[in-house]
């Protein structure tokens, strides 16, 4: 998923990332239409890296932060990475488990603008609302826009902004291995990453490269002395694509089924306006003991009633799935008949066959004595 305000170059990294038109004149970048308001839109991409095949599903989130205000913004984001989670736990919870597509967010790169003066308020209140969500990625964009003593001050004062707000940002983990543990560390030490993006080849010092041509030099994409891009794109496809799915199944996703499990058993739909906040039930507020009693139990038939349902449909397959067994076990045991009396049959005519020619051969002997 790739979050940020209009003109940060989104679709430009997005074509850079994955060197494909996902974005072209047919089908502009969300920057390019007139059409503002919040939505969430997803576009399929197949890539290969090093002979192997890879579906990637990328997110877009056009008109994030172009309104005159901005109140809620993040909701239909954050709508969305929900309605993921809530897809795979209706899928998890059927009988038939068989077909679970995988179409989680792992991922959420965040385009902060290149104004060099720490986080905006809509920064902070989105990451904030989306941290226990999703694995964010903080990315400096236009990253060419500064020069590189701007560009540490500003990593050091954005990395000083997620401190003091207690944001968690997608943790790169460590290993015992000590070249990946290196690489960690130097990942790390370059948050948030500063990336430009460009398709276009341009010539340096007889290299043809991509990059973006200005009247004091080059920015190169690929060249880690210009920007992060090569160092995102290693992490998000080569070393780290399996953990960030990992960090979204074992944390982000059991968080949320947690959470609307204990929902169920509580008083069934969760409240949006009090998610992570204690029910009445769990308080006693304004309920008299009576009736928490009766909903308790109230919740606890329904409970045994769709345990019951799902026992029931479990019996209910198995018994179909036993009587198909035992109808193709009939079927087996009739060819088997049928093919069984063939042979036999085939056999007397050989008996009969063999005996027809050695009464002949024992009658052309004799007429030749």
């Amino acid at each position: 998923m790739v979050v940020g305000e209009a003109g940060l170059g989104k679709s430009t990294l997005v074509n850079s990332l994955f060197l494909t038109d996902v974005y072209s004149p047919e089908y502009p970048g969300p920057s390019h239409r007139i059409k503002k308001t919040v939505q969430v839109e997803q576009a399929t991409v197949f890539i290969k890296e090093g002979g192997v095949q890879l579906l990637l599903t990328i997110v877009d989130t056009p008109g994030f932060g172009d309104a005159l205000d901005n109140s809620n913004c993040w909701q239909p984001v954050v709508d969305y990475v929900d309605s993921r989670f809530e897809d795979y736990l209706w899928a998890e919870s059927r009988v038939n488990r068989r077909q679970m597509p995988d179409n989680k967010v792992h991922c959420c790169l965040y385009f902060i603008a290149p104004l060099g003066h720490g986080l905006k308020p809509l920064d902070i209140e989105f990451m904030r609302h989306l941290h226990e969500k999703v694995n964010i990625i903080p990315l400096i964009a236009k990253a060419d826009t500064l020069t590189q003593e701007e560009c540490q001050q500003f990593k050091r004062q954005i990395m000083k902004d997620i401190q003091e707000h207690k944001i968690k940002i997608y943790e790169f983990p460590e290993t015992d291995d000590e070249e990946e543990n290196k690489l960690v560390k130097k990942i790390k030490g370059r948050l948030p990453l500063a990336v430009v993006g460009s398709n276009t080849i341009i010539e340096v010092n007889g290299k043809r490269v991509r990059g973006r041509r200005y009247p004091w030099g080059a920015a190169e994409v690929e060249n880690d002395e210009h920007c992060d891009f090569t160092v995102l794109r290693n992490m998000l496809i080569r070393t780290h694509m399996q953990d960030l799915k990992d960090v979204t199944n074992n944390v982000h996703y059991e968080n949320y089924r947690s959470r609307k499990l204990a929902a169920v058993a509580y008083g069934g739909v969760e409240n949006k306006k009090n998610k992570g906040q204690l029910t009445k039930f769990d308080t006693g507020e304004g309920v008299s003991p009576l009736a928490q009693t009766e909903e308790r139990r109230e919740q606890v038939a329904k409970m045994k009633k769709m345990e019951m349902d799902k026992e029931q449909a479990i019996d209910m397959k198995f018994k179909e799935k036993e009587q198909k067994l035992k109808d193709s076990e009939g079927e087996l045991q009739r060819r088997h008949e049928l093919i069984k009396k063939n042979l036999e049959a085939q056999h007397k005519e050989l008996d009969e066959k063999r005996r027809q020619f050695e009464e002949e051969r024992a009658y052309w002997e004799a007429q030749q004595r």
